[in-house]
């Protein structure tokens, strides 16, 4: 069976495995988004980050914005995480963003840990 957007989400991942093998745990979220930016661009990936995405209410009523850490070719977001573990409430935060957009994959990247997390979320 294949995965969802499978090609790009090893990119990512790969990317991911080497900012954290380079940095490891301690930094700020930013410094990690930043260099995952960085890298997945060299990786030939169409890389937006801190994109706004509006969220509507019922009758299309706009209640506020999300901003994405990173969005993937404009199907795939990621929400990065430097938590001493993932809890329930990181994957609820990525479930909403993935309604509110109706963007299929979702990726829940912890760097806090002396392993790296990384879930896939599919709506």
């Amino acid at each position: 069976m294949e995965l969802l957007y499978e090609d790009q989400t090893e990119i990512i991942r790969q990317a991911a495995y080497e900012v954290h093998k380079y940095f490891g745990t301690g930094f700020l979220e930013k410094v990690y988004e930043n260099a995952l930016k960085y890298k997945l661009e060299k990786k030939g990936l169409q890389i937006s980050q801190q994109c706004q995405i509006p969220v509507y209410f019922i009758d299309n009523f706009k209640v506020g914005d999300y901003y994405a850490d990173l969005m993937v070719e404009k199907k795939i977001i990621i929400e990065l995480k430097t938590a001493s573990t993932l809890d329930p409430i990181h994957f609820a935060q990525v479930k909403n963003y993935l309604k509110a957009t109706e963007i299929k994959l979702g990726l829940l990247i912890n760097f806090g840990t002396p392993k790296l997390q990384f879930k896939r979320i599919i709506l």
